[in-house]
């Protein structure tokens, strides 16, 4: 009894959230949202006021000239998990984002962290815009900034959306003016410099700063060590793209808009911080620039003082959409969540004229200004990373695995299999006892050359495992790069031959994910080379996780302690997946597909 019950509770922990909307296609939310404005909320939410200062601190101490270089080793990084967001955002075109995703693939508890994670990460980072923006313009004005904004999230998606697109907008013409002042105003000899320039600049200085290190000089003054160093923390100036997944059911045609939105908003974003971090060091020599405000002062050092008031203006302008950007996607997660019964249902109700889930949208608006006035948040950024690269990595690995499963649309076919066998076990039994010394060499040539062109459920269930596999692998691997780097390259024996042994095994079990067959399913979007890309982006960000401190991680688990509490006390228990097990599954299971969204339909208001 005691066994039976520990293994229907582990079900419920993993039961999974079918692929299409529940209670019929027709969403509670305004269709409302084109492809620009996509592309706004992304560009918004991405292109902060991070460019303004992120440039001018790696190019100072990390990087040198050769920070362009960082931006696109970090644009590529990020184009990665940009990559498996798109083509989620094709396949499962409703709110939610990367929650929906691993519920979708994973199960509901892995889903609940993922959500949870979420909430947190876009709290955070409303709540330290909403202070910046404060203190830019009136130190008195606290939380009512990002009062202002949460009113103007309520009256709809397609008003905040404007609001987006009009700040983004200027602030691209700012940041177009910075790169062309560079251009105009820049010396390309600031990126050959050498020991006498150092020198020269020394003693000419006034001491109104301190100049940075010089490094070797040249376009790359601190080595390929601190072109990885830079792009590490460049990497986090392109989160902020998944926004554009959460608007899933306000997008007009979110199969095509979701993609394109956020493969362009990436590229106009790695545009925009190419152009002024080239702009920035050709204007100024990399160790002379000013950390705190870096542009202002380049344009202090060639000339054009008034120049300033443009880029002030640029970073008011891009904290405004870059706070909206956060604070959009936030209630829509939650309002997700509480849709389908993991957190409270009166957080999934959607105003009646405006469709937008309002009472999400005041509660979470509520809780970032509360944040914002009360707590100091610059130790807070590390937290605010790990929610969203847990994210990142939950998409990969979804991506990763629904590409190999069999079409999950086909549910009748796929219950008429489970009769089928439970009516006939006896030949399959008698088959496989006949065999028994080449079952084992029978079991490794299906994996490595399957019989099936497309996926079938034994296929799938293989990707599953060997995809949590490398996920543990992955994380190992990780552990040993950033804990005991100088063991490792130092050549270890220990730490050398088991980073040899976990690559031999990952490289092996990559081959037989590689070897099964994919679901030939259309798709406006695809990631290509599957597996490689999504391992690829779960390596990058588990990677990065793993940089992050030991106080950061004990911050983080208090959080996940609070909502676990939630998850157990509310959520396992209010499941929209719990009332659809208890529907009955006789052969009227058609009947009961139907009767589901017309009884949870009202439930849901």
């Amino acid at each position: 009894m005691l066994c039976q019950r520990v293994c229907q509770f582990g079900q419920k922990l993993v039961r999974r959230r079918p692929l299409e909307t529940r209670g019929g296609s027709e969403s509670h939310l305004a269709r409302c949202l084109s492809t620009m404005d996509l592309v706004a909320l992304g560009v918004g939410s991405t292109l902060g006021a991070g460019v303004y200062i992120l440039a001018g601190a790696v190019a100072k101490d990390k990087a040198g000239p050769a920070i362009v270089i960082c931006f696109l080793v970090a644009a590529l990084t990020s184009v990665l998990s940009g990559l498996c967001y798109a083509e989620f955002g094709a396949r499962v075109p409703c709110s939610g984002s990367s929650y929906l995703y691993s519920y979708v693939t994973v199960g509901q508890l892995c889903a609940f962290i993922t959500g949870w994670t979420l909430i947190l990460s876009y709290v955070i980072g409303s709540a330290s815009v909403a202070r910046a923006w404060s203190s830019a313009i009136d130190s008195m004005t606290g939380n009512h900034i990002s009062r202002v904004l949460q009113g103007l999230l309520v009256l709809g998606a397609s008003e905040s959306a404007l609001v987006t697109k009009i700040f983004t907008g200027m602030n691209l013409l700012v940041l177009s003016f910075i790169f062309l002042s560079g251009f105009i105003k820049g010396d390309v000899h600031h990126w050959q410099l050498t020991q006498q320039d150092y020198e020269l600049a020394k003693s000419g200085s006034n001491d109104t700063y301190s100049l940075g290190p010089l490094g070797s000089g040249g376009f790359v003054p601190f080595g390929f060590d601190g072109v990885l160093r830079g792009a590490a923390t460049c990497f986090y100036a392109f989160v902020g793209f998944d926004c554009i997944a959460t608007a899933g059911e306000e997008a007009r045609n979110p199969q095509r808009s979701i993609p394109l939105g956020i493969v362009i908003s990436l590229f106009i974003c790695f545009l925009a911080y190419f152009g002024v971090s080239a702009a920035l060091t050709l204007m100024v020599p990399y160790y002379q620039i000013h950390s705190d405000s870096p542009l202002p002062q380049a344009f202090l050092y060639v000339g054009w003082a008034p120049a300033r008031y443009v880029v002030a203006a640029g970073t008011l302008c891009a904290l405004s959409s870059s706070l909206l950007g956060a604070m959009f996607p936030m209630p829509r997660v939650i309002y997700a969540m509480a849709e389908d019964g993991l957190l409270f249902r009166c957080l999934a109700r959607v105003h009646v004229r405006t469709r937008t889930p309002i009472i999400a949208t005041v509660v979470s608006g509520t809780l970032a200004a509360f944040m914002a006035l009360l707590f100091e948040l610059s130790d807070l950024v590390d937290l605010m990373s790990i929610g969203t690269l847990l994210a990142y990595s939950l998409v990969a690995f979804s991506v990763l695995v629904l590409r190999y499963q069999p079409d999950q649309d086909l549910h009748k076919n796929e219950k008429t299999e489970v009769e089928i066998t439970e009516v006939k076990p006896e030949p399959e039994a008698s088959s496989l006892a006949s065999v028994p010394e080449t079952g084992n060499s029978k079991t490794l040539k299906s994996l490595c050359n399957p019989i099936n062109t497309i996926p079938t459920r034994k296929s799938g269930q293989t990707v599953y495992g060997c995809a949590l596999l490398l996920a543990l692998l992955l994380t190992i691997l990780c552990l040993i790069l950033a804990q005991w780097p100088s063991l490792l390259f130092s050549g270890d024996p220990l730490c050398t031959t088991s980073a040899g042994l976990l690559l031999l095994l990952i490289f092996g079990i990559t081959f037989i994910i590689w070897r099964q067959p994919q679901n030939p399913t259309p798709l406006n979007f695809k990631v290509p080379a599957l597996p490689v890309l999504p391992l690829m982006s779960i390596f990058v960000n588990i990677y990065l996780m793993m940089q992050m401190t030991p106080r950061t991680w004990a911050q983080f688990g208090i959080w996940m302690v609070i909502g676990f509490a939630i998850y157990f006390g509310y959520g396992i228990w209010h499941s929209m997946e719990k009332t659809s097990d208890e529907q009955p599954r006789a052969s009227s299971s058609q009947t009961a597909d139907k009767s589901v969204p017309s009884a949870e339909f009202p439930y849901r208001k």
